[in-house]
């Protein structure tokens, strides 16, 4: 196991970026609401609009963009995947299928055979 450790570094200009988007967000939720008599295109817009920009405040911080480097990285590993075939996919599912319905049955046996012991063995219990 290594020992690094993370370190995070925020610099205010990071943290008043995601208070922004913060504030954007809250200020959303509250035009959606204050602008209920204008209707609902006046709302959904100014909602729209006010989303896009908290979205857009966030991605400019260091959180963002490595939510966004991140984001690149798995899409990167994701196509280094080697993907079964059809043929391949279909066997294993009948395999797990197969031990499925084994392991079923050795369960149901281990229980009748530990019921047969405990009851009408050990207990004398007859049904």
């Amino acid at each position: 196991m290594s020992n690094s450790q993370v370190e995070t570094v925020t610099t205010s200009a990071d943290k008043a970026k995601l208070a922004g988007a913060v504030l954007l967000l809250a200020a959303a939720l509250v035009a959606y609401y204050a602008l209920a008599k204008q209707g609902p295109i006046a709302q959904w817009a100014a909602l729209l609009v006010l989303l896009a920009a908290s979205v857009g405040a966030f991605f400019t911080s260091e959180s963002g963009k490595s939510l966004i480097a991140y984001g690149r990285d798995s899409a990167r590993e994701v196509r280094k995947v080697v993907w079964p075939t059809h043929k391949e996919a279909r066997q294993m599912t009948g395999y797990v299928f197969a031990f499925v319905v084994i392991m079923a049955l050795f369960l149901w046996l281990t229980d009748k055979t530990l019921e047969w012991v405990l009851y009408d063995l050990v207990l004398g219990w007859k049904r």
